[in-house]
């Protein structure tokens, strides 16, 4: 079965923009009468059981018992995507700090993804160099990226 790309990205939108106000509400469900602080470090361990049940045990079955892949692992694939497993969470633990510093659901996100996406293509522009550089429109987009956030952040709800 083919899925079309653009239904991933679909459910990526969906899934991360869902991210931010449940572990905001997971972050302060650790509050009790014998804890009453908010639970950063405990809400990003729970992140890390997802993690777990969602990227080892799936993977695991779909390339082991369903050998849907070859259970081959280069080093050059396993380096890379460690630091990039490595970065996500560090990305997840950045919104719940931001949360614990006192940060809202209605000012993170907005702060989040659109400076993620400008840092995601400078990023790839480092790794993997364009034969030509950005036109000036890139470079009009990331000024609308900020306007756009800026107009995000000022009209918030209350």
């Amino acid at each position: 079965m083919k899925i079309h790309w653009l239904w991933c990205v679909v459910g990526t939108i969906i899934f991360w923009g869902a991210y931010i106000p449940t572990i905001h509400v997971g972050q302060g469900g650790f509050v009790t009468a014998d804890s009453p602080a908010r639970g950063p470090m405990r809400a990003f361990m729970f992140v890390g059981v997802a993690y777990f049940l969602m990227a080892i045990l799936i993977p695991g079955v779909l390339i082991f018992v369903m050998k849907q892949e070859p259970a081959v692992f280069p080093a050059k694939g396993m380096i890379w995507s460690t630091a990039a497993g490595a970065l996500g969470a560090l990305g997840a633990l950045g919104i719940i700090l931001a949360f614990f510093a006192g940060g809202s659901p209605t000012t993170v996100p907005p702060l989040v993804f659109a400076g993620a996406p400008v840092m995601s293509v400078v990023i790839a522009m480092l790794l993997s160099r364009p034969q030509t550089m950005p036109s000036w429109q890139f470079y009009v987009g990331i000024l609308m990226a900020a306007a756009g956030v800026s107009m995000i952040l000022a009209y918030k709800p209350k």
